[in-house]
């Protein structure tokens, strides 16, 4: 079966235009009809069964039609029996035939017969008839016999359960017609393709079980494999073909993988190093065969191109791209392990070549399609990670010859190129002949050469871009030295860069050591001495292009220009296609790489944006050594483009980074930048962000409390990350509330200069009134030279004995707690009970502060109207324990300065007042008793007590104090006689908590009074000294009788006047006067008006209260209330109106007992002769039962003194309930 792989590959060669339809041209007919049967392929729709024999719809199927006389089906082979279905994928898979007739008698004896036998030799072909009537429309018999002949047609040749036949009118075809056939065409298709797929799994499943047997061949499996997967791709039931080619890639890589005989593995042929991952026709198969099966190197990226091919006929270069990475990563290996037995560097040549060739196709048959976006960037994530693999082995070539020292020892290209392994080859490759120019040349680039010194003379031993010395290498496999002379080794290492601190370490331990020069290589002692390295490079160079066969990459490599475009080119692609997938952050580490080839051009934008980029990434990643590498890179971009907004940011992330990432020389240099910056004249300032430098936190232990309205002194432990001590113009900080906003919260300002060592700093702030709340440190602000900073870098409160101990959590501990607004001293009054009026009385202040010092603090006090402040005597403060101390104050402008003993005690603050009433007291008669009002003697005095650190917290309160007359005074007449002398008497009542002893009382009677003994106006009987007792109550009676002398009145009332002295305590109420207690006298005299009166014992009137009518009262019924007024004596001439003919009367009546249903008020007539008597009679409804006040009559215009029996009447009557109505009773 191998022997017919040659006839294989042609006849699958020349079966590209789809399945094979043969038309049997029975009536000679296809000239005519061949133009409307290839119009209708490819089949737009057609539905087929795949593998597992599930329906498969299947657009735009490939077809062809050949005739059956044809060459193409004549010249079939093989014609050996035993392998003609080998083949069988290129036979017909339907039949057509064509037949017309016009007379049902040729059909019977030519037409019929002659089908008959074409059918009956090939029984498992697929076939149906296409009767063509070539009757006009117009002439109807032969319409009609066209018809019958179809119908006999139809019943010779078709089944119950399949029609063969359909009919095509030449002159008027119907429309349904070519549905018809296009259906009955992929039925036959589609029963071909089944028998043929059953066919091929038999044949296949036979071989399989033979694997294991000696006569099983790689090569027969193949082809029936293929057949059956190529016959799949026929039918455009792609996937079910990749199934096929992905069964036969694990079965030979099973087979490959079995001991056995030695097989060549290929890639030694001229242009293998060019991959041929999407060409299956690279190579025909008969040139890999080896004995059973097929060469490795050519077989494994023939079955990929096969199925490259099918996943692009599917759409699907995601998983072109992704099964490609997959297949030169492993195969990759593969050379590998016969990297001995191929050309140099074949393998990083292959791959560079595989990558490029995949990311060509598939990006062209992806050409911006629609996809869903995860599927978009992972395909761009392939993209990018064939296009770093070809950069990673570029790098390798260009290393090899002598453009190492242009690539970036970046970390990226260090960690890819010093993990990659050297070439193997057998053999290192030798000098060419006549090289002598080209050593000399490679010698002066690399000597010329010079790394890019970093910027801010920072010193750092390159990264490596090798897995070990090349030199050592190269040598080590050259096949007739087994290692080199360490001299030369070291000298020719030298120049490269890498092996000058190996040299210099050896020069020092050994002071005789001396190192070799050569002036120029010669190829006469090539061979008996190590190659030098620019010597590898010219040999690997020239033996790269006896390997390279493709001239793109030859030309990237022919000179520094090329390589660097070429370099640019795959660094660029990855990055873009990085960014615009999942792994944005290998594209940004890559602009890395790209912003060092534009700083090489000069590009020195262009290379800014791309280290911004990277730095950003490495500082969000935390990737402190890194950005540590590039930072530098991108500080010296931003001074040559003079950025100085750039240049401070990059200069203080310098500084920021770890200390043990820089020397301290160069840390001390990134400050100097700073600083130089600072204090020069910037055309625009920029705020500095100085968190990570500059970081802060409060003391240790309990945060600072302070009570609302209260400045205090917050101490701040400030962190300073700068190598040397800087210079703080000013600094501010700001408070954050624990919870809710920050509105009203006021910043911290000290203008004053503070220098920050390294290290620990603690700082002294005066802070400002806060609001109520528990506040945190917020952020730090300042000035350094002419640039504003800020700092929101917090640090927790580190360990006592560590002074570089930084945190950049933010604390949850409070520094400052202010609490709420509470009482933080009480001032009351001290005096409990009323003080004398127009008297020098001490008012007491008692003072007591609630857990806060009332040091340095001033009580402003403020006497309201009606009250003086005798300044005169001093503030007298005493303690309010006897043991806390005595102490007298000046007070001077209403002012009291307190002491400082009293800041934390409470005392009792005494001072003088005088309450002033110009009105002289009235007496009352016991007729008509009037108690004194308290709101008279009452006066306001306002406090206001400024304390505090800075007296900020004001106490303000206004107290009253009760001032009243030591006496109470009322008169009565309590005797007459005869001949007109009244016997007065007048009661003391105290109204003062104090004990009052009357030491004299004289009276001085107004206009029409006298006292019996003119010269005496003392009291009858003199019991002097009187004492009354606080609140109790004496009596002093004076003999007077009524004079009238006819003149005008001059004196309207009398005046009693009272010596009298007081024995209190000014801690109760009223005392001694200070005056008074000053001069020592101790006696006061008080005056006070009496207005005496017509005596109470001569009434003009009385009123009388009648029994009511009826002996029961009741809620509801109407009562008849009678009063009698009679005159008791006639009228005089100095009596009020009120005593004379008319009467007004008045009934009061509580209106919830009554209903008055009469005149309440009115005017009623009343002789003047003495016992004159009338009615007043008032109709009433009691309205509650019970024990009630009557209704009552009174005379407003007649003076309660000239009533007799006033009120009259009962207190109380009895009110019955109402009497049952029937109308709501219910019988029993």
């Amino acid at each position: 079966m191998a022997n017919y792989l040659a006839q294989f590959q042609s006849i699958k060669t020349s079966c590209d235009r789809g399945v094979v339809v043969s038309v049997e041209d029975v009536s000679d007919l296809w000239p005519s009809m061949k133009e409307g049967f290839e119009a209708r392929v490819p089949l737009k729709e057609a539905s087929l069964n795949n593998r597992t024999r599930n329906p498969v719809r299947v657009v735009n199927l490939a077809a062809q039609f050949i005739l059956t006389t044809d060459a193409r089906l004549r010249s079939r082979f093989p014609q050996d029996n035993q392998f003609q279905y080998l083949f069988w994928f290129r036979e017909p898979y339907a039949t057509v035939l064509l037949v017309s007739c016009d007379d049902l008698d040729d059909f019977k004896t030519i037409l019929r017969p002659r089908l008959k036998l074409i059918l009956q030799n090939d029984d498992d072909r697929e076939w149906f008839i296409v009767f063509v009537s070539r009757a006009d429309p117009a002439n109807d018999p032969a319409s009609k016999m066209a018809k019958k002949v179809y119908a006999r047609l139809e019943l010779d040749f078709n089944t119950k359960k399949r029609e063969r036949c359909c009919k095509y009118d030449f002159h008027a075809p119907h429309p349904s017609f070519w549905d018809d056939f296009d259906s009955k065409l992929a039925e036959c298709i589609r029963n071909t393709l089944d028998r043929r797929v059953q066919f091929y799994e038999d044949e296949i499943r036979k071989l399989t079980e033979q694997r294991f047997l000696p006569i099983w061949n790689f090569c027969n499996f193949f082809i029936l494999k293929e057949s059956l997967a190529f016959m799949f791709e026929m039918a455009n039931l792609h996937e079910d073909s990749l199934r096929e080619y992905d069964e036969l890639e694990l079965c030979y890589s099973e087979t490959a993988g079995t001991p056995g005989k030695h097989r060549d593995f290929g890639g030694i042929d001229h242009g293998d190093d060019r991959a041929a991952l999407l060409n299956p026709s690279f190579k025909q198969l008969t040139l890999i065969v080896q004995d059973d099966t097929f060469r490795e190197f050519e077989f494994r990226q023939y079955i990929f191109a096969c199925q490259a091919k099918l996943l692009f006929k599917l759409g699907r270069p995601l998983e072109v791209a992704a099964r490609g990475h997959s297949f030169v990563i492993s195969f990759s290996k593969v050379l590998a392990m016969h990297e001995n037995a191929l050309p140099f560097c074949f393998r990083e040549v292959w791959v560079i070549t595989a990558c490029l060739a995949l990311l060509k196709s598939t990006m062209s048959h992806y050409n911006g399609g629609v996809m869903p976006p995860d599927i978009e960037r992972e395909f761009y994530r392939l993209q990018g990670d064939l296009y770093s693999l070809c950069r990673v082995k570029f790098m390798r070539l260009a290393y090899l010859i002598g453009y190492g020292h242009e690539i970036e020892k970046s970390p990226v290209n260090s960690a890819a190129l010093s993990m990659l392994p050297w070439p193997k080859p057998a053999i290192w490759p030798a000098l060419s002949p006549d090289s002598s120019a080209e050593v000399l040349a490679k010698e002066k680039m690399i000597l010329q050469s010079k790394p890019r010194e970093k910027h801010f003379n920072i010193q750092r031993k390159p990264l490596p871009l090798e897995p070990s010395l090349l030199l050592r290498e190269a040598n080590r496999r050259r096949a007739f030295l087994s290692v080199g002379n360490i001299s030369e080794l070291l000298e020719s290492h030298a120049n490269d860069g890498s092996g000058s601190d190996v040299n210099s370490r050896l020069a020092s331990k050994n002071p005789s050591y001396m190192s070799r020069t050569f002036s120029g290589p010669t190829m006469s002692d090539t061979r008996d001495r190590p190659m030098t390295l620019s010597e590898v490079h010219v040999a690997a160079e020239y033996a790269l292009k006896l390997t390279v066969s493709n001239p793109d990459i030859l030309n990237s490599l022919s000179s520094l220009e090329e390589f660097e475009k070429k370099y640019m080119e795959l660094t660029k692609g990855a990055a873009d296609n990085y960014h615009k997938s999942w792994w944005k952050r290998h594209g940004v580490i890559l602009d890395g790489e790209i912003a060092a080839l534009h700083f090489k051009k000069g590009e020195i934008d262009q290379a800014a944006k791309s280290y911004e980029k990277v730095c950003a990434l490495y500082s969000g990643e935390g990737w402190h050594e890194l950005l540590a590498d590039i930072l530098p890179n991108l500080a010296e971009c931003q001074k040559i483009l003079n950025d100085e907004a750039g240049y401070l940011s990059s200069c203080i992330r310098l500084l920021s980074l770890d200390s043990g990432l820089f020397l301290t020389k160069e840390r001390q240099l990134f400050q100097a930048e700073l600083v130089r910056l600072a204090h020069g004249d910037m055309k625009h300032p920029v705020p500095l962000d100085v968190s990570s430098l500059i970081t802060f936190y409060g003391t240790a232990g309990p945060a600072l409390e302070l009570c609302d309205g209260d400045p205090g002194v917050l101490q701040v432990t400030v962190w300073s990350g700068f190598p040397d001590e800087i210079v703080l113009e000013n600094l501010n900080l700001t408070l954050s509330a624990s919870f809710g906003a920050d509105e009203g919260v006021k910043p911290i300002k000290s203008a004053e200069k503070h220098v920050l060592k390294p290290g620990k700093n603690v700082i002294t702030l005066d802070l400002p009134p806060q609001k109520p709340g528990s506040y945190v440190l917020g952020a730090l602000t300042g000035q350094i030279g002419h640039l504003q900073f800020r700092s929101h870098g917090f640090s927790k409160a580190g360990p006592a004995d560590s002074d570089d101990f930084m945190s950049y959590e933010k604390p949850t501990r409070p520094v400052l707690k202010v609490l709420s607004p509470r009482p933080l001293v009480d001032i009351t009054c001290a005096v409990s009970s009323a003080l004398l009026m127009n008297e020098l009385q001490w008012i007491g202040l008692i003072i007591k502060p609630l857990d806060y010092s009332l040091k340095g603090g001033i009580l402003h006090i403020d006497a309201g109207p009606g009250l003086k402040i005798e300044e005169s005597h001093l503030i007298e403060i005493e303690g309010y324990e006897p043991a806390e101390g005595f102490e007298k104050v000046p007070i001077e402008g209403g002012k009291v300065a307190l002491p400082d003993w009293v800041s934390d005690v409470t005392t009792v603050l005494w001072f003088p007042v005088c309450a002033i009433d110009e009105s002289m007291a009235r007496g009352t008669s016991s007729a008509l008793p009037q108690k004194p009002s308290i709101v008279d003697g009452m006066r306001m005095i306002a406090l206001k007590l400024e304390f505090g650190t800075f007296r900020n917290q004001i106490f303000e309160r206004t107290i009253a104090v009760t001032f009243t007359d030591p006496f109470h005074v009322t008169t009565r007449i309590t005797d007459k006689s005869t001949d007109g002398t009244l016997l007065l008497q007048v009661m003391l009542q105290s109204q003062v908590k104090a004990t009052l002893n009357i030491h004299d009382a004289w009276l001085d009677l107004q206009d029409g009074f006298e006292h019996m003994s003119k010269t005496d106006k003392r009291p009858t009987l003199s019991t002097f000294p009187l004492v009354i007792s606080p609140s109790s109550k004496a009596g002093i009676l004076f003999t007077v009788r009524l004079y009238s002398n006819g003149e005008e009145a001059s004196q309207q009332d009398s005046i009693l006047n009272l010596k009298y002295g007081i024995t209190g305590n000014r801690t109760i109420g009223a005392h001694t006067p200070i005056l008074a207690k000053v001069e020592g006298s101790g006696e006061i005299v008080f005056k006070i008006t009496l207005a005496l009166q017509r005596p109470v014992l001569d009434p003009c009137v009385a009123v009388g209260f009648l029994p009511f009518s009826s002996d029961c009262l009741r809620v509801g019924q109407l009562v008849n209330v009678k009063w009698r007024i009679e005159r008791l004596k006639n009228p005089e001439a100095d009596v009020s109106s009120s005593c004379r003919d008319e009467v007004l009367y008045e009934v009061d009546a509580n209106p919830q007992n009554w209903m008055v249903a009469g005149r309440k008020k009115g005017h009623v007539s009343l002789s003047k002769e003495q016992g004159s008597r009338i009615e007043i009679t008032v109709t009433c409804v009691p309205l509650v039962s019970g024990y009630v006040h009557p209704p009552q009559l009174g005379l407003p215009e007649v003076g309660e003194q000239n009533i007799s029996c006033n009120p009259a009447g009962p207190h109380l009557v009895c009110v019955l309930p109402p009497t049952l109505s029937s109308s709501y009773c219910i019988p029993a």
